[in-house]
């Protein structure tokens, strides 16, 4: 009791807070369960207050996250609707291209090697020399040929400077009298014609070299020199050379093939031995190349494209790796040229090399690989319409039969640009261009105004998509041609000089190696630029290969260009 009579004054002097006030304890017990009756009651004030506050937070919390998952799920399912859509139109386009009219399918063709050079490594220089057949009597030329007079039809008639060789029906002599009983004389003669062909004629050239020697014995003979020949070593003429070149780099027929022709025509030539004569050939012919790129940067206007090419062999590289056959068209008026480059690598460094030097308009599609080249001095880089035309072309595909859409008229403006440029196509270049800017560039207006109000609300992953950003990306480089009337519209040349080397691809698939591909490249080059300059490459061909072992100096090379040559005399020297 005292030690609780001694603390009583300290006790008293305790307080507490209860949340507003403080009141001093005292000993009284009522007061002190009042006390604690209101610190409960604060207390559980207190707690409500925070349990309430507690489950608004909750509340809100799980709204939010209700909110960002059903915007989460909506994005999601946005996502995966845009790529059902994607796939939609890959699927029509794949079908379309696979199985539509216009469509162009791959053979379902065996592994065929190229070609140029496809098993030379194999060969030996003995191997250029071919077995070859008994010489034979002397057949009776039969016929003799001449130029028939022709009577106008319907028909288209043949060609005038085709041979003609004239087979004869006479009347039997029992029904040349007259019921009357006279004679009947000739009157006329009924002319009709038909087309003919003779089937591949293999046959031996033999060299007779006159031998001349003193009667008496005291000196050497004499005898004449060998001719000259591009491959030296080989016993093949340049006519087969040419033969073969031609039908393996213009009508795409791989040397597999060549040598079964040869085969049933009695002369047995294995595709080593065309192999090494074709690399042989193309080496032979490298100053002719020299000289048409230096014509080809004559020009102020270089077409360029590029497309795949499957060398086996390439250093460092897996077989399967895809290697790239450049081209180049271009050259002054008059003189189209025609290059292809062979070169493993698809990077912005081989055109600044391929075209070193040299300042124009260079007409592309939009790959970023030309854009190096374009920043060179002197270079203007223009971008092809007919790329723009063949994306809406496809958003057009996509859509169901009978719709129409943006794509549609899209397609309608730039018909419009293309009508003009037929229009056009046979004025001066000063009228061109006076024609282009008073009437293509108003509708360059219009389409520019269309793209900008369409671009926004299409989703740029879709077919529809990708073309209008592709055609916004290129927008200065696609409009510059009609400030000048010399600039092309579409880089379609460069196509079309591409597209042989690409149908023998179907054939022949893949190269051995990279000097085969590097040979073919060059005599490609040779033989499209011949074709651009509209001489027939046999005949010419022919001629140069029998004329370039004679070639000694400049004037000799150039001599041998197709714009120094006429097919006239080309098909003259061939029937001499």
């Amino acid at each position: 009791m005292t030690n609780v009579v001694k603390n009583t004054p300290v006790l008293a002097s305790v307080s507490i807070r209860n949340g507003l006030t403080e009141e001093p304890i005292t000993d009284d017990p009522e007061k002190l369960k009042e006390m604690l009756y209101a610190l409960r009651a604060s207390f559980d004030e207190a707690l409500a207050a925070h349990a309430q506050a507690y489950e608004a937070s909750f509340a809100l919390r799980v709204r939010e996250l209700e909110q960002r998952h059903q915007q989460a799920l909506a994005e999601q399912t946005a996502a995966f609707h845009q790529r059902i859509l994607e796939m939609f139109e890959e699927i029509r386009l794949a079908r379309r291209r696979m199985f539509g009219p216009s469509s162009e399918v791959l053979s379902a063709q065996g592994r065929l090697f190229d070609e140029v050079e496809v098993e030379a490594s194999q060969s030996t220089p003995a191997d250029d020399t071919v077995a070859l057949p008994p010489p034979a009597a002397p057949a009776n030329p039969g016929a003799a040929s001449g130029k028939a007079s022709t009577r106008r039809g319907k028909r288209v008639p043949l060609p005038a400077d085709l041979p003609r060789v004239e087979v004869i029906h006479d009347v039997p002599l029992a029904e040349r009298t007259c019921p009357c009983g006279t004679p009947m004389v000739e009157i006329g003669t009924d002319v009709s014609e038909q087309l003919d062909i003779v089937p591949m004629q293999v046959r031996v050239l033999r060299h007779l070299r006159k031998r001349y020697g003193c009667p008496r014995g005291e000196h050497a003979p004499v005898v004449a020199p060998v001719a000259p020949s591009v491959l030296p070593r080989s016993n093949a003429s340049a006519g087969l050379l040419a033969t073969l070149i031609v039908a393996k780099y213009v009508d795409g027929l791989p040397l597999a093939r060549l040598e079964y022709v040869l085969a049933r025509h009695g002369a047995k030539v294995p595709r080593q031995t065309q192999a090494r004569w074709m690399i042989g050939c193309a080496q032979k012919l490298i100053p002719l190349v020299n000289l048409m790129r230096d014509s080809l940067f004559d020009g102020s206007v270089i077409y360029m494209d590029e497309t795949t090419v499957q060398v086996l062999k390439e250093p460092g590289r897996a077989a399967s790796s895809k290697s790239f056959m450049w081209v180049q068209r271009g050259g002054p008026p008059g003189r189209p040229v025609i290059l292809f480059d062979y070169d493993p690598s698809r990077s912005g460094q081989i055109p600044v090399r391929q075209l070193e030097g040299w300042s124009g308009f260079l007409m592309t599609d939009g790959y970023d690989g030309y854009n190096a080249l374009a920043r060179q001095p002197g270079v203007e880089h223009l971008v092809c319409w007919a790329h723009v035309r063949r994306r809406f072309m496809d958003a057009a595909k996509v859509l169901p039969a009978g719709k129409r859409g943006h794509a549609h008229r899209a397609l309608e403006l730039i018909g419009q640009l293309y009508a003009i440029e037929r229009e056009c196509r046979a004025l001066s270049d000063a009228e061109r261009a006076a024609q282009r800017q008073a009437r293509s560039d108003p509708i360059l207006a219009q389409l520019r105004t269309w793209l900008d109000a369409v671009c926004p609300s299409v989703p740029p992953q879709s077919t529809l998509g990708g073309a209008l950003r592709y055609m916004h990306d290129f927008w200065p480089k696609l409009v510059r041609y009609t400030q000048r009337g010399d600039l092309p519209i579409d880089n379609n040349p460069a196509e079309n000089a591409i597209r042989p080397f690409v149908t023998g691809r179907k054939n022949w698939l893949f190269a051995d190696t990279p000097a085969g591909a590097t040979a073919s490249a060059r005599l490609y080059s040779l033989l499209e630029t011949a074709k651009a300059n509209s001489i027939e490459p046999y005949l010419w061909l022919r001629h140069v290969l029998s004329r370039i072992p004679y070639a000694n100096s400049l004037a000799d090379y150039e001599a041998l260009l197709p714009w120094n040559l006429r097919v006239e005399d080309l098909s003259a020297e061939f029937k001499s």
